[in-house]
């Protein structure tokens, strides 16, 4: 059965608030590899909406948005989530993430369960992890 579009493309795309939106990009950029695919100002220097790429994955990104509930990691009592990415070579990775700062909060390792990878903290607390393993890569 050939694949269609909706299969070869991302369906889930994570979608995070940040105080200083524009910093972050050049951050995430910088320490994780990330391109700025757009940007679309808000009011009074935020950022309305941003996109991000890594791959073939896609995140999402702003400003706070109170008004709806969403603020920075940096606003929560207690981490909410983790965004995990797949990455082919996670030990230049990680090397690139530690040389632009980045907070590792796992060492790089191997797992019992075969991966390789690392954590690190943005600095706006969101908590990213880096690895070989692919979920779901078994699923027929």
């Amino acid at each position: 059965m050939p694949t269609t579009s909706i299969e070869t493309t991302p369906i889930i795309y994570p979608c995070l608030s940040y105080r200083d939106a524009d910093a972050a990009m050049d951050w995430l950029s910088r320490a994780f590899g990330f391109v700025k695919r757009a940007s679309y100002p808000g009011p009074n220097g935020t950022v309305a909406h941003a996109e991000m790429s890594f791959a073939s994955g896609v995140i999402m990104l702003g400003s706070p948005k109170p008004e709806k509930g969403w603020v920075s990691a940096k606003d929560l009592p207690a981490v909410n989530q983790s965004i995990y990415v797949v990455v082919d070579d996670p030990d230049s990775h990680y090397a690139r993430a530690k040389a632009a700062g980045a907070e590792i909060t796992i060492e790089l390792k191997n797992e019992d369960y075969g991966s390789r990878g690392y954590s690190a903290r943005d600095p706006e607390g969101n908590h990213w992890s880096f690895g070989t393993y692919r979920p779901g890569s078994d699923w027929k």
